[in-house]
């Protein structure tokens, strides 16, 4: 595993006071400095981080993408229905990798060994703000290994050095270092006054209405290569070698110009709100979708996850639209295939906790162009496992691997015949308490200059049919297809 820190900047001519950080802020965040270059050891940095809560109403999202530099890594993770919940992060204290099976427990005691020795002050803040590590995996333990997924690896966490949160109208802001006995605080400071300064917030950039140049929409794999795949996957799950396959495919959108994620991105927050909203920028790549799956929410001894499978179209008539989700609730193959989800889901948590309980029957959530079947799962820990430690042991879920794991995740990717990278894998935050949410990377792109790769999957299982599944991909491609393609 590599652990990599920001190296403080020189302090440069013109260099002020920033309007995000008051004088208090900054006071607290010397003193800590200084403490933390006497107390820290040569190869083990200390996590500094102030926080303070923001004067009026702030758009974490639209001030990270409105300020990110070229070189700069990013992250933003939006839930707009509820409490207009918003993370953003922007540039990097810290970050470590890991790759192969046990990288979320690789970076699971690296997190909880850093955050012991931390010196923080968000006591008073909601769940997400303070001192945070943002973590994002890739669906394989080995996957992001293609050229198109430079720069993403299959595990990789990062401390932001400047962290947004906000609940409701109420936004508050982190700054941190990962301090080294070499370092000087005046220098360190010097830089983040710098950093804060060049910071701003306006309106995320529109979509162009009318743009110059032709879209291409092509699929690496011909549609027929899909419904091929599902047919022998169908042959497999009926021979009994096992239960339940979740096979994707690819769609490429070219544009006659480089995509732009904050354009993207604002269209995504305002057209699913129920969704979680993600963007991670890595370089000249930004990986950014809107998923209706949540992993994971550890919140102190509890934890809460949804089974997510088993969907159907909208309508925008309503009396449709009311009818097909009551036969979704009706179908047989749908509700099998998500009582296998919340079958795995309920046993990967009991080892974990004093109680796990499934909801008896499951609901429909509604997002924009779809509808899915969920069931609502809760436990109460009877130990102090960290979200990543949970997300570790969720991931893969059957909801986008299979069933029996093992079987599924040697079949997918010859099957499939694709590199998913951080599709289908988890992204989230995790802070010092071990407490944090993770989302399954769904519905979502990976935007390289012109180029734009998107992912969509379904569940195969042994009454599903070729047709009908590459058409359940379509409706899912419809989240960003018409976003994309001008």
């Amino acid at each position: 595993m590599r652990l990599r820190r920001a190296v403080p900047v020189p302090r440069q001519p013109g260099a002020h006071a920033s309007p995000w950080l008051s004088g208090e802020g900054e006071a607290r965040l010397r003193s800590r400095l200084t403490r933390a270059r006497r107390q820290a050891d040569p190869g083990t940095p200390i996590l500094v981080s102030v926080t303070e809560r923001l004067r009026g109403a702030h758009d974490p999202s639209a001030i990270v993408l409105g300020s990110r530099r070229a070189d700069e890594s990013w992250f933003c993770l939006e839930q707009p229905a509820r409490d207009a919940t918003a993370h953003a992060g922007l540039g990097v204290a810290l970050s470590q990798e890991s790759a192969g099976k046990g990288r979320f427990a690789e970076l699971e005691r690296s997190w909880q060994a850093l955050a012991e020795r931390s010196v923080e002050d968000a006591a008073d803040a909601p769940p997400g703000a303070g001192l945070v590590a943002v973590a994002g995996f890739a669906f394989a333990d080995d996957g992001a290994a293609s050229p198109a997924w430079r720069g993403f690896g299959a595990a990789s966490l990062t401390v932001p050095a400047i962290w947004f949160a906000r609940r409701t109208d109420t936004t508050w802001i982190t700054c941190n270092f990962a301090v080294t006995p070499d370092d000087d605080a005046e220098l360190l400071l010097d830089g983040l006054r710098q950093r804060l300064s060049r910071l701003t917030e306006r309106p995320l950039p529109l979509l162009d209405p009318s743009p110059i140049g032709r879209f291409t929409v092509h699929s690496p794999m011909p549609p027929a290569h899909y419904e091929e795949a599902v047919a022998r996957a169908v042959e497999r799950i009926r021979s009994g070698e096992l239960e339940k396959l979740v096979l994707a495919r690819e769609v490429q959108v070219r544009a006659p110009r480089s995509h732009e994620p904050g354009a993207v991105f604002d269209v995504l927050r305002g057209g699913f709100p129920e969704c979680f909203v993600y963007a991670v920028g890595r370089g000249e790549a930004t990986f950014i979708g809107a998923t209706p799956e949540l992993l994971v929410r550890r919140d102190g001894m509890r934890a809460s996850t949804v089974a997510l499978a088993g969907s159907t179209r909208r309508s925008a008539d309503p009396a449709v639209d009311d009818h097909l989700g009551e036969s979704l609730l009706r179908s047989v193959k749908n509700r099998h295939e998500n009582l296998v989800v919340a079958e795995r889901i309920a046993k990967a948590l009991a080892p974990f906790s004093v109680w796990v309980t499934v909801a008896p029957e499951p609901v429909l959530i509604k997002v924009a162009n779809i509808q899915h079947l969920a069931v609502p799962i809760r436990a109460q820990l009877a130990e102090t496992a960290g979200a990543l430690t949970l997300a570790g042991a969720l991931h893969p879920t059957p909801a986008v691997g299979g069933e029996p794991d093992a079987v599924a995740r040697a079949l997918i990717p010859a099957l499939e015949g694709l590199d998913r990278g951080w599709y289908a894998g988890t992204l989230g935050w995790t802070d010092t308490n071990g407490d944090g949410e993770f989302c399954v990377t769904l519905r979502c792109a990976l935007l390289r200059g012109e180029l734009a790769s998107c992912y969509a999957g379904c569940g195969i299982v042994a009454d599903s049919d070729p047709a009908s599944e590459l058409a359940e991909t379509e409706t899912k491609l419809e989240a960003l297809l018409p976003v994309l393609a001008g």
